[in-house]
């Protein structure tokens, strides 16, 4: 038996796994940010709670393990933020640790028990606050030693002119440094950011896709140049992956209406042609983080055996 926690920014969540068939989630509790002996205490308690041993331990992250020197970088987490996580817990719980990003996490569970089963190569998109990705290939996740595979959500790629007619795009400044990431654009702050760029209004991403569905103009001039912007980086990250199918996670993959229009944009961008859609629904919806890390820890333990 392994515990799997889902580490976020206000809670944490467990989960009992003994195989891929069988994982239970267990309660959450509040995120100690800037405590660490807090926070370890609290997974201590998570594990009490199951009143058995676990052989092992993994945790799901909002945030990257550097593969060189293995400190983690998770700046909504002080506390855990620039150490060797995975040592420093096992040093307190002793017990071995696994830790691997939330995307990644999400990707592994789409593609072993959701709408990725059967694919070769599995690209899973996060369209939620902000963008993220995780990238499974043979049943293997490429970022297993940790790394920024998967991370479509950055770099200076968003196109300075989109939409039919084309409107100008100014090169947000994003949260890693950089500017004109998809980050800025491609999540709900960016969608948000969009509408405010396009027609100087303050709403929110409910707000303008509920009135992109009741055909509003401004709302529906919007979600085109949205769409747009991700539609080719999208396209292109499935070129280079040879993905042939990419489930879609966080808050906006619940607007099925939007991922619909993606995929027809991303299909009309890529170079292999598709009799069906690609860019889909995840279908892991309760906490994939939690299944993703784990099945990465049954893993990791088989191996270990």
């Amino acid at each position: 038996m392994i515990i799997s926690f889902d580490i976020g920014g206000s809670a944490i969540k467990g989960g009992i796994a003994r195989s891929e068939t069988d994982i239970v989630p267990l309660g959450r509790r509040p995120t100690p940010k800037d405590d660490f002996a807090a926070f370890v205490e609290t997974l201590r308690a998570i594990i009490a709670e199951t009143g058995e041993q676990p052989s092992r331990i993994a945790l799901s992250i909002a945030g990257v393990v550097d593969p060189d020197t293995q400190r983690l970088i998770c700046a909504n987490i002080p506390c855990i933020h620039d150490r060797t996580l995975a040592a420093d817990l096992e040093a307190e719980l002793g017990l071995p640790v696994l830790i691997a990003n939330d995307a990644d996490c999400f990707a592994m569970a789409e593609a072993s028990l959701g709408a990725g089963r059967g694919h070769r190569i599995v690209f899973g998109a996060i369209l939620g606050t902000g963008v993220g990705g995780g990238l499974v290939a043979d049943g293997r996740l490429v970022n297993e030693a940790g790394g920024f595979a998967g991370e479509w959500g950055h770099g200076p790629i968003i196109a300075s002119a989109a939409g039919n007619p084309p409107v100008a795009i100014p090169a947000y400044a994003c949260g890693c440094g950089q500017k004109g990431c998809v980050d800025t654009v491609g999540g709900a702050r960016g969608l948000e950011r969009l509408h405010q760029t396009l027609h100087d209004l303050d709403l929110s991403s409910e707000e303008i896709i509920a009135q992109w569905q009741h055909g509003e103009e401004k709302a529906t001039r919007t979600i085109d140049v949205y769409v747009d912007l991700v539609a080719s980086p999208l396209a292109l990250t499935i070129n280079i992956t040879g993905a042939t199918i990419v489930p879609v996670g966080g808050g906006l993959s619940n607007v099925e209406p939007l991922l619909a229009e993606l995929d027809q944009a991303v299909c009309a961008r890529i170079l292999r042609k598709f009799d069906r859609p690609l860019v889909v629904r995840s279908q892991c919806r309760i906490e994939p983080g939690l299944i993703g890390a784990a099945l990465l820890g049954l893993k990791a333990e088989a191996l270990a055996l």
